[in-house]
């Protein structure tokens, strides 16, 4: 669908990790396997209708947060959609920039309130909101994606994650499971963080940062 696949590439170009579908029941599929952070669901899907989806992840307590696009834009039809568990509406047309805002408004609240700062191992600062990565008071200089690596690994406190976890928070559902792309990111980063190394390697089971995260608060 030309809305769908347009939605899709501005996003992508917002630096989101994007899964698209073009019908109800492959995107009732999709938003039961995968947990994400928001949903943007048109009302009028073929097959299964954005209504019966949006009730469906309602009634199961899913997390992913709703927002919902409709051609008919009345105050009923907005109601309508929020009594059925959608977290937001908006009408088409609509402006680009709105959806955008409105989404990162709903990924807020997906998720629990993540610290201004992100603490690592040996003075490794991360700063979400502004995008930046120091370490000892050095600007990293990180691109997007090494910077959403990083983040996922201080955000799991030490745990290892998987090269397949990496891929689906920090890519999207497009990116070759077998491709290179989280190992020669992981290279470039660690060349970029310096020694010594933080960035261990989990033999089989992914990466993890070398010790766990001493803090996360915004001090």
């Amino acid at each position: 669908m030309p809305l769908a696949d347009a939605i899709a590439r501005g996003l992508r170009r917002e630096g989101m990790a994007v899964d698209t579908a073009y019908d109800g029941d492959s995107g009732l599929e999709k938003a039961m396997i995968t947990r994400y952070d928001v949903l943007v669901l048109d009302r009028d899907l073929p097959g299964r209708s954005g209504d019966d989806i949006c009730q469906r992840l309602a009634a199961d307590g899913s997390l992913t947060r709703v927002l919902m696009l409709t051609a008919a834009g009345t105050l009923e039809d907005r109601v309508a959609g929020l009594e059925l568990g959608a977290d937001d509406y908006l009408g088409k047309p609509f402006a680009f920039t709105e959806l955008v805002a409105r989404v990162r408004a709903l990924g807020r609240r997906a998720t629990p309130a993540a610290p201004p700062l992100l603490h690592g191992p040996d003075g490794l600062l991360v700063d979400p909101a502004r995008r930046t990565a120091t370490r000892g008071g050095r600007d990293l200089g990180l691109a997007r994606k090494e910077l959403g690596v990083l983040e996922v690994l201080l955000r799991a406190g030490g745990a290892v994650v998987s090269g397949e976890e990496l891929l689906e928070r920090v890519w999207d559902e497009y990116a070759d499971p077998f491709t290179t792309t989280v190992r020669v990111t992981v290279m470039t980063l660690r060349k970029k963080l310096g020694e010594p190394q933080i960035i261990h390697t989990v033999v089989g089971s992914g990466y993890r940062l070398a010790d766990p995260v001493a803090r996360t608060d915004g001090s």
